[in-house]
């Protein structure tokens, strides 16, 4: 099954090269290359095979929310030469990232299920279930780790280690509200609830600016609107587009990430079934049909393509 791994591309003038979990970044001096490759992880770790057209779902829809909320707030992005390649100010990032959740599930449903009724040092009430709506959105963020897994960390401990100024986290609080206020109008019009996602946030020129991809399968969890409140009554899972079904595929398989776990074996089948759901996910958020690319010349397109914008592009926000 084809799919792009990873790129080792030798640009004219390129600084320097980092790899992410899931992104190759390309640094041109003021600028950026990202590549959005098929790598998947999951628990902070990178599976072993990566999943056809990934990439590309991620790199669209986010472009797609980039474009719908440059009201809000001033983001990276430059241009998107190519599906799988988006072009960027060189922003300098924060270390953390803001987690914003509307909905009991996921990570905060598995601490508040062991007890916990405090995420972040945000309270939480008693007697919610499993993919109940929170009274209203809360912050929780996380540390942005270089390597490793990411960790829960409160609005104190993030003032008192200096990880961010008061006045930018400030700032930073204010446009997670307004974005997540924004994608959840977004996806309603689709039929979707927004349940929680994540931003990540940098500094351009001493402005504050949003970074990296927003509201895809990757970043964000989403349950299907329609019956939402009779599976909810009846005590049913929900019917959802993220990467959760992954997570939940690996803990079923006796993998969290955690030292000694072995990663279960990713058959055709199981990579042939997170394509298409990622696929669905695009097709639904967007209301249009997925357009698959091509993958039998796709590193040498991306080199081509990322060549010849790079330089050549005006410097412009969405």
């Amino acid at each position: 099954m084809e799919a792009i791994k990873e790129t080792n591309f030798s640009i004219a003038g390129q600084t320097g090269f980092y790899r992410g979990k899931v992104r190759d970044v390309y640094y041109f001096d003021n600028k950026i290359a990202v590549i959005a490759t098929d790598r998947i992880s999951a628990f902070d770790v990178v599976l072993p095979r990566a999943i056809p057209y990934k990439g590309q779902v991620l790199n669209q829809i986010a472009s797609i929310n980039l474009a719908a909320t440059k009201d809000i707030v001033p983001n990276w992005v430059i241009s998107t030469p190519d599906p799988n390649v988006t072009i960027g100010h060189n922003c300098e990032p924060f270390k953390v990232e803001m987690v914003i959740r509307g909905y009991l599930a996921g990570h905060a449903w598995r601490e508040y299920r062991a007890g916990k009724r405090s995420v972040c040092g945000v309270a939480l009430p008693e007697g919610l279930k499993e993919n109940d709506k929170l009274p209203q959105p809360i912050i929780t963020p996380t540390t942005k780790a270089d390597a490793g897994h990411d960790e829960d960390i409160s609005r104190e401990e993030i003032l008192a280690k200096g990880l961010v100024s008061e006045e930018d986290y400030l700032k930073l609080e204010h446009y997670t509200h307004s974005l997540f206020a924004r994608g959840t109008e977004l996806a309603k019009q689709q039929g979707l609830i927004l349940v929680d996602t994540k931003y990540e946030f940098g500094k351009y020129n001493g402005e504050v600016f949003l970074i990296d991809e927003i509201h895809t399968p990757d970043s964000s969890r989403y349950f299907y609107s329609e019956g939402y409140a009779e599976r909810q009554a009846n005590n049913e899972p929900q019917r959802q587009l993220s990467k959760e079904f992954v997570r939940q595929w690996l803990i079923e398989n006796g993998f969290q990430g955690k030292d000694g776990q072995q990663i279960p074996e990713m058959t055709d089948d199981v990579v042939s079934g997170i394509s298409e759901r990622y696929i669905e996910l695009y097709e639904v958020f967007t209301g249009k049909p997925f357009v698959k690319q091509d993958y039998s010349n796709a590193l040498k397109r991306i080199e081509e393509k990322l060549t010849e914008n790079i330089f050549n592009t005006k410097d412009y926000n969405f």
